[in-house]
């Protein structure tokens, strides 16, 4: 029995799916809220048979802070991939996002060790690197860095991952992975499912970039990881680094819409100020902090050498997986408005 917390976000589903394919037994955790035929319906997108998989899912509600009943979603478990996480940079999801990301992951650590689970996955993020190598790049030895300013979303990625090296000290078979930003097909407008919309709303755009991934890439290496037994280590997972600006224009010029406007950095500084004076006026202007300004003006090269001559992977080019979920997501737009 495989458990997968967060199996209705980007990158759940698809791992679910994907475990299911292999014959896995899967049981997924949701909340109450949760809409699984919004997962249903994307996975369509994915494979031939999505209503034949989809069946297969054991769903359950779990609240993380209740460690019983964490405990008795464990049972006859050996396997966790631990994808739920709240992402966030504004600063009023700051306590959430503490206690979802740092606690929930405590707690589910502390339901494995008496419990049947054998090896466990942990989704981490690149917003936890910090310290460039030799060839100015970030790799899996860019140690977070306490003394630079980070956003609540990184600080409380770190803490989750010093929980996991915790337990693989004590004994748990663990895996980390840092993934990109993930481009996938669902949940559009939430988490990594918020690209698209934020394209194709906001005429603007930033100096910066980041690195991205497809999720389908994410889920095979993940499971492949799993499957090698690769234990006690951390493993970027990311395609290509990119600026927001050529992301952009591919997004908006598909979508028909102009190219966005690029704003400065000293520009955004001119909204911190702002912020500090007006935030509590523009609710907005609180994103303008300097490490969200720092993080969308910069642009770092992060290497994806330890995982390609790992598996000997091939990644999904940037551009061919924009295409394929940009269609998924127009395809979607037209079904809701009918």
């Amino acid at each position: 029995m495989v458990f997968v917390t967060g199996a209705t976000g980007i990158l759940g589903r698809v791992i679910v799916l994907e475990l299911l394919k292999k014959g896995k037994t899967v049981r997924a955790a949701k909340r109450p809220s949760s809409n699984i035929n919004e997962v249903k319906h994307s996975y369509q997108y994915y494979t031939e048979n999505p209503d034949d998989f989809f069946n297969k899912i054991e769903w359950v509600d779990v609240d993380f802070d209740d460690i019983n009943a964490v405990e008795s979603a464990l049972k006859e478990v050996t396997e966790v991939y631990h994808c739920a996480a709240k992402v966030s940079f504004h600063p009023k999801d700051e306590k959430e996002m503490y206690h979802t990301n740092i606690k929930a992951t405590e707690n589910l650590l502390f339901a494995c060790e008496n419990s049947t689970v054998e090896k466990f996955l942990h989704v981490s993020s690149i917003a936890v690197l910090d310290l460039l190598n030799e060839k100015g790049e970030l790799d899996e030895n860019s140690d977070f860095n306490p003394k630079e300013e980070h956003s609540a979303y990184a600080i409380s990625k770190h803490l989750s991952e010093m929980e996991i090296w915790r337990a693989s000290a004590e004994g748990l078979n663990t895996i980390i992975i840092n993934p990109g930003m993930i481009i996938g097909t669902g949940n559009w407008g939430k988490s990594s499912g918020d690209i698209f919309p934020t394209f194709e709303n906001n005429s603007f755009t930033f100096s910066g970039g980041t690195s991205y991934v497809d999720v389908r890439d994410v889920a095979e290496i993940s499971i492949k990881l799993m499957e090698n037994n690769t234990f006690g280590e951390r493993f970027i997972i990311v395609s290509e680094n990119k600026k927001y600006a050529d992301l952009g224009k591919q997004i908006r010029t598909k979508l028909g819409l102009k190219d966005a406007k690029i704003l400065s950095k000293s520009i955004l500084q001119i909204g911190r100020i702002a912020n500090l004076l007006f935030g509590w006026i523009f609710p907005q202007l609180k994103m303008a902090t300097k490490s969200n300004i720092e993080a969308v003006s910069s642009l770092n090269v992060i290497s994806n050498q330890k995982i390609k001559d790992q598996l000997n992977f091939k990644f999904i080019p940037v551009q061919e997986s924009i295409d394929f979920h940009l269609n998924n997501y127009i395809n979607d737009k037209k079904l809701n408005k009918k």
